[in-house]
């Protein structure tokens, strides 16, 4: 029903940016909030930032200030601007959608489809 797919993860040095890209494909009503979230390994999958279908954003606490969440309807494309990466930031990460128009803050539970993942590592 909805194909996610990641892009754009890759090593850094602590301190650098990164933009993760996540091209949407499938019924766009599916996926009318989105969300970016992580897992490290051995630790449990967090919400990053999520963005609900009016624009409005909400992040995780730990990363205020640094990442920036952006949807471009016209590309079916959600981007996640990283900067000031630090260690702890090093995770897989994943795009989510739901077809709840709503949802502004990136709590697993609301998201029903998900992508496979990009690679982000940051070095110390």
């Amino acid at each position: 029903q909805v194909k996610l797919v990641e892009s754009g993860g890759g090593s850094v040095q602590a301190g650098g940016s990164l933009q993760l890209s996540c091209a949407a494909s499938g019924r766009t009503a599916s996926r009318c909030s989105m969300a970016w979230f992580r897992q490290a390994p051995g630790k449990e999958r967090e919400g990053v930032a999520a963005t609900a279908g009016d624009g409005t954003t909400g992040y995780v606490d730990s990363v205020k200030g640094r990442f920036t969440v952006s949807k471009d309807n016209t590309k079916n494309t959600l981007f996640l601007l990283m900067s000031s990466l630090k260690p702890e930031d090093t995770a897989m990460y994943y795009c989510a959608a739901t077809p709840y128009c709503s949802v502004a803050d990136p709590v697993r539970d609301f998201f029903p489809f998900w992508g496979q993942g990009t690679q982000v590592t940051v070095s110390s």
